[in-house]
Formats: C-alpha cells, sequence, structure tokens
C-alpha cells in the first residue's frame, strides 16, 4: 500500500478524504499504511511536511484529518487597511472567506493560514476565524520612523499592513523622527500587541530625492543587483549560438518576421510572422525568445530568477528579472540577429478565425525588422506613404496581420471576453527624474494586433499541455463572487443598467453587454471602474479553471519568459513534452510537488510588482502636482468615500476633494448610490460625474492632492 508509481502524499491524502471516516492518530495511520520499522520516520517526516504545506490538519488531541473534512480552509490572506481581510483559499473553485481584524489572531498580509468557517456574513458571504499561521510572509517591512522618549514604531509604507511595527530602544539604531527605515520583524504580533522589530536600514529623510523610490524598491525585497555568482554565471554563458543546437531546431531564418513594441523597449521577447497559404488559409507564427536554453533548471541563474519572479516596471527604472545580457541581448530577438526561439504555427481560416491546426516547436529564427507600435499605426491607420515604401517588404504581411486580428478579435468578443479600454498614461521625466509632462498614451491597432496573437498563443499552449495531462501552470481568473455582483448590479441600477441572471456562474457576456451599453457615454469610464473592481484578480495555478474576463476555458502564460518566471517554467515542461512525446514519472513528481509553490510564489511577487509599478507613478504625478497650487482643471469623480470623493484630472492625477471643503450645504455620504447628496440643497455629486476643481494643496511626502470645488 505504501509502495508503488503514486507519490506518498497522494496515498494518504486519497486515504484520508475517501476511507479515513474520522480523524486518525499517527499509530491509526501507521497501521492503516502497514509501514514497517524501518519506514516509520520517513512516513513522519512526509506527514510533518503535509502538515506544514496544510494539506492535512493535526487537532489538539494529536489526530490528523483533511481541512476540508473539518471545517477548515487554507490558503492566503489579503487585508484590507481597516483591518479585516479575505482568505484567497489554495482550492480555486471555494469561495473567498471573510475574516474580522477581531479574528485576525496575528495574522498579516499574504500570510499562509489555516481558517475555520464560522458562518456567513450578512447572510451571503462565508466568514471564518484564524487557527493557526502557516507561514509567514512579512520578515521585513519599509515605513516612516516615529521617535518617543523610550522607543520607536514604524508605520509602514504598505496599508495592507495593518499594524504599527512597535521598535524597542535598544533596536533604533540610529532611526531619527520621519526618516524612511527598514525595519525586521522579531516578534509577531499576537491578540492586542503589535509587532516588534528592529531597524535595520536607514533610507533616508521622508521627501527626500530618491528616497521614495527608494523604499518602493525596498518594499519588494529584491537587491539592487544580482548576487556575484549570477553575474559570474551569466559571464560564462557564450554569446555564440553552437551549430549543433542549431542544427537540430527548424530552420526558420527564412521567414518573414517583424517585432513590435514601444519606442522605448529594450527586451524584445516575441517575434511575429505570417504567411497566406490559400486565399482562405493563413499560417500565423508566434516566436518567443527560448529564455529556457541559457537559464538551466536550479542552476543560480534560474534560482535568482524565481525569487524574483517577474521584472518591475518603476516609472524612473526597470528592475530586471534576468540580468542585462540575457534581456537586453541572447535572448532579445534583435533584427538582424540569429536567435532561439520557442515558437507556435497557428493555421487560421481568415474568414471565420477558426484554429485549423498548430504545430509547438524549438526553433532559430532572424528577425526582419524591429517596428514600434507608433510605426506600425502610422502605416495601417495613417497610411503614411514614407513608412509603407521603406516597410515594403512586410506591408502584406502587416496587412493581413489586421485583417486576421480584427476577426480573431470579434470572435473573442462573441464568445464574452471582457474588454476594459480604460486611457493610460505616462509621466515623462528628465534627466535627473524630475517628472516634467504627463502624456496619454494611445492604444491602437498595433497594440492590439500584437495583445491579440499572445491571447491565442497563451490559449492554445494551455489547451495543449491540458488534454496532455501534464502538471503545468495556468494563468486562470475566478468567476466573481455572487454578493459582489449584487452590490454591482444595485449600482448600475442607478445609471439605468442590469445585469441579467446574476449567479454564482454569472457568464462573461454579461458583463461585456454593460460595457458594450455604456460605451460612449459619460458614466462609461466609471462603470468601467467598478465593474473592474467587481472581479477578482487574475493569478497563477496549477489546476485548470479557465480565465473568467477572457471568457476563455485554457489560458497560460507563455509569450514573456524574459520578464516572467512561470513562462520560463511552462516552456521547460513544453520542451519535454515535444522532444520526448511524455514527461517520465519523476519529472511528473518533482513538478507535482515544485509547482504549486512556484505558482503562488510568482502571484504575490506579480502583485507587490504592480503595486509598486502604480505608487512609483502615483509619485512622479504628485510630484508633477506641485507646483501646480491654484490652477483649475476639469476632472471626473473616480472614488467615493465616506471622508469626500477623488477626482481624476484630464491629465490623469488623482485627488481628494474632502466633505469638508463641500462648503455650499451639509452632505451626506450614500454608499449605496455611490453619492454625496446636499440636505438643503438636494445637490449631488455622484460617481462618474464630471467637476471643475481648483488645485488647493500638494503634500509630497503623504503623496497626496487636495482638491476644492472650482465656483466659476
Amino acid at each position: 500500500m505504501w509502495g508503488g508509481k503514486v507519490s506518498a502524499k497522494e496515498k494518504i491524502l486519497n486515504f484520508m478524504c475517501n476511507e479515513a471516516y474520522k480523524p486518525l492518530t499517527t499509530d491509526e495511520l501507521l497501521s492503516a499504511f502497514e509501514i514497517p520499522k524501518s519506514e516509520e520516520s520517513r512516513f513522519l517526516e512526509v506527514l510533518e511536511q503535509m502538515e506544514a504545506n496544510g494539506e492535512i490538519v493535526q487537532t489538539r488531541s494529536g489526530r490528523y484529518g483533511v481541512p476540508e473534512r473539518m471545517n477548515l480552509v487554507v490558503g492566503r490572506l489579503e487585508r484590507h487597511s481597516k483591518g479585516f481581510g479575505f482568505l484567497i483559499p489554495d482550492e480555486l473553485e471555494r469561495e473567498d472567506v471573510y475574516i474580522s481584524a477581531s479574528d485576525m489572531n496575528g495574522a498579516m498580509n499574504n500570510d499562509r493560514l489555516i481558517v475555520r468557517i464560522k458562518g456567513t456574513r450578512d447572510g451571503k458571504r462565508l466568514s471564518g476565524e484564524v487557527i493557526r499561521i502557516l507561514e509567514r510572509h512579512n520578515k521585513t517591512i519599509v515605513g516612516s520612523f516615529e521617535l518617543s522618549k523610550n522607543f520607536g514604531f514604524v508605520v509602514p509604507d504598505d496599508k495592507h499592513i495593518y499594524y504599527d511595527i512597535f521598535v524597542p530602544k535598544k533596536e533604533v539604531n540610529g532611526a531619527q523622527q520621519g526618516q524612511k527605515v527598514v525595519v525586521e520583524i522579531t516578534r509577531w504580533p499576537e491578540e492586542r500587541r503589535n509587532p516588534e522589530g528592529k531597524v535595520i536600514e536607514i533610507l533616508g529623510d521622508k521627501g527626500e530625492p530618491g528616497v521614495d523610490i527608494e523604499a518602493i524598491i525596498r518594499k519588494l525585497d529584491l537587491p539592487k543587483s544580482f548576487p556575484q555568482a549570477v553575474q559570474d554565471y551569466v559571464a560564462d554563458i557564450p554569446e555564440e549560438i553552437p551549430s549543433a543546437e542549431a542544427s537540430r531546431r527548424r530552420d526558420l531564418r527564412d521567414v518573414k518576421m517583424v517585432t513590435i513594441d514601444g519606442e522605448d523597449a529594450k527586451d524584445f521577447d516575441d517575434a511575429v510572422s505570417i504567411e497566406k497559404l490559400d486565399d482562405q488559409q493563413v499560417r500565423l507564427g508566434v516566436h518567443i525568445a527560448d529564455v529556457s536554453y541559457y537559464v538551466k533548471e536550479d542552476a543560480v541563474l534560474d534560482m535568482e530568477a524565481r525569487t524574483r519572479a517577474t521584472s518591475i516596471y518603476l516609472v524612473d527604472r526597470v528592475i530586471p528579472m534576468l540580468p542585462e545580457k540575457l534581456s537586453n541581448n541572447l535572448c532579445s530577438l534583435r533584427s538582424g540577429e540569429d536567435r532561439l526561439a520557442m515558437t507556435v504555427l497557428m493555421d487560421y481560416d481568415l474568414e471565420t478565425g477558426e484554429l485549423l491546426e498548430y504545430e509547438m516547436l524549438e526553433s532559430i529564427i532572424n528577425v526582419n525588422h524591429r517596428l514600434t507600435y507608433n510605426k506600425v499605426r502610422e502605416m495601417l491607420v495613417d497610411k503614411d506613404v514614407e513608412l509603407i515604401e521603406e516597410y515594403r517588404d512586410f506591408i502584406d504581411e502587416l496587412r493581413l496581420m489586421e485583417e486576421l486580428c480584427l476577426r480573431l478579435r470579434q470572435n473573442r468578443s462573441e464568445e464574452g471576453s471582457i474588454d476594459f479600454d480604460f486611457p493610460e498614461s505616462k509621466v515623462v521625466l528628465d534627466e535627473d527624474g524630475k517628472p516634467v509632462d504627463i502624456i496619454k498614451v494611445e492604444r491602437s491597432i498595433a497594440e492590439k494586433l500584437i495583445e491579440e496573437f499572445m491571447i491565442a498563443t497563451n490559449c492554445v499552449v494551455a489547451e495543449d499541455m491540458f488534454w496532455r495531462e501534464v502538471p503545468f501552470v495556468y494563468r486562470v481568473h475566478e468567476y466573481p463572487d455572487q454578493s459582489d455582483l449584487e452590490t454591482l448590479n444595485e449600482f448600475l441600477h442607478n445609471f439605468g443598467y442590469h445585469i441579467k441572471g446574476v449567479s454564482d456562474k454569472t457568464h462573461p457576456k454579461a458583463l461585456q453587454t454593460v460595457l458594450e451599453k455604456v460605451k460612449g457615454e459619460p458614466e462609461e469610464r466609471v462603470i468601467n471602474t467598478v465593474l473592474l473592481r467587481s472581479m477578482k484578480q487574475a493569478h497563477y495555478a496549477v489546476k485548470n479553471i479557465g480565465h473568467f474576463g477572457l471568457a476563455a476555458d485554457y489560458y497560460s502564460h507563455f509569450t514573456s519568459p524574459i520578464r516572467r518566471y512561470p513562462d520560463l517554467v511552462i516552456h521547460r515542461i513544453i520542451k519535454e513534452v515535444i522532444n520526448q512525446g511524455v514527461l517520465t514519472e519523476g519529472k511528473r513528481k518533482t513538478l507535482t510537488e515544485k509547482l504549486p509553490e512556484i505558482a503562488d510564489h510568482a502571484s504575490i511577487r506579480e502583485r507587490k510588482a504592480a503595486d509598486a509599478e502604480m505608487e512609483s507613478n502615483d509619485l512622479k504625478k504628485v510630484e508633477y502636482m506641485q507646483d501646480k497650487e491654484g490652477e483649475v482643471y476639469e476632472g471626473i469623480i473616480s472614488g467615493m468615500m465616506s471622508f469626500g470623493f477623488f477626482v481624476e484630472l484630464s491629465n490623469s492625477v488623482e485627488g481628494l476633494v474632502h466633505v469638508s471643503n463641500l462648503t455650499d450645504d451639509y452632505y451626506i455620504y450614500h454608499e449605496d448610490k455611490q453619492a454625496y447628496i446636499g440636505e438643503r440643497t438636494a445637490n449631488i455629486y455622484r460617481l462618474g460625474d464630471q467637476v471643475g476643481v481648483e488645485v488647493y494643496r500638494v503634500n509630497l511626502a503623504e503623496r497626496q492632492i487636495d482638491l476644492v470645488l472650482n465656483s466659476n
């Protein structure tokens, strides 16, 4: 019963889920599995590891059971700045669990927990209490230091960290009032007791140039440079492609292809090609840099990339996942240079957009042109004669790509894929890192073309691997909670819209229909925003549950291995599958054990990176507005809070109109209507309204812009 191909963990879980009628003691488990004396210690090690992972739970009486049969849920905590939070379960099909501040029992944001289900909150959402913390996530915290006579404390920059960190006088280590510091946790929080820590680094005075960006970097817990061992490893990587490696791959160097990226891009990890097979069929080629050839599994470079998990694009710098020799050179698909790639060839019916055949292969390629989004837009939309002449050897292919892109996009829309068309902005910095302008970024056919081809490729790869039943990392997006959709529906009623058939399995088409109805209307932006907030976050997982937002049954991240670790991992899996036809039992077992942790870690790092990118942009936007006090702008009310409302200005900067500055009446906040209504005048300020405002005060240290309504 103990031996065989199925792993020990799987056998124990299967037995405890399906055969054991009650939690069992260690002796009962040893007896049930007929473990000989010589194997007892190994068996107990497996039990201990499973308990540490939350796969099984040991009760106070020393009995082992599986969480789902004990009214327990295992997952990771997402904590709100107000103290409450939600457990995001490991089991993707399970509903998120609400946890009140009083039921946290010392848990902090992103900790891995076991939660006991207590019941439902408001008769809708599951609620629970933390009974065990399996893994602590926040080893160090960045924040502002506050000094008292006999002690200090650190106010975290990350508002998800609910507690201030108490610092004993002997652990202050020279930190002064108001400085940005890094504090290491030495004692975790308990009931009615804040965490304790010691100052391990002083970043500088709050508001000092460069300190805030440095604080953001420290929050990511990343070193500025790569360790020496990684640098040595990379230095030894040869720049020439061995002839033996080139000869064993599909040679696609004669296939015309281009990269299409932003003007300032340096790492080109995808190239595209298209060939007309006949009047009806085309072959789309998506060629992705073969990073896995250079980054060998479990080598020192791989371990560093796994830790970083993603490249981070801050407003003034990039913190890459891989060293520059790889990201901007060997793995970057530069035009006119031979490069190793992972290629997916997809044959489509051009009229219907139906996928007819596909093939995944290792290739060697040579990109013909480095195109930019601007150039492609100018050729396809503006019909720029000079550019069309310059790229006359590829203009027909670009037009064919546009035709295929529009067909694929229409098909995706008909399936119910939700497309949020938010206007984007970019902060322009001078040589000293000072913000000098904020410009709008147009999203044209050029961006949509690449987006559509990457989505198609990610779907093809994920579905292929799913049906081969190999361990894999999927990009998943759960259905929204029914309670969130009901709240959204109540809000939409204020504007005369309605989501049909709200349930825990509402089809994305129902949400897409609302977005189509509001397109071009004054309330479009605000409804897009509120609808997006009602949805869950996409993340990585080893179990495929599909992607709600894309209305896709199968989805993965395959197309950016230079900057995303999950893409690199699945490249390795795909290579082994297409070269050997099947994974060995040993490899399957290794992947089954390693991939859940990789997926979980990558999801956390991705969220941290996204927060840091947004924070660095917001910081520079506030800095840009420092000399704009007294200026008047048009804006849209973008957020409602009990203390006032946020207004997004025409330049994408957001500021706050505090309720105390609404002086023509007493205004009451109506959360259900997302509106402030005057008691006497019945004036209404609601989400999505256009208003004129004046910049009243800009506080860079607090990163806050205060606005007042413009009465003129």
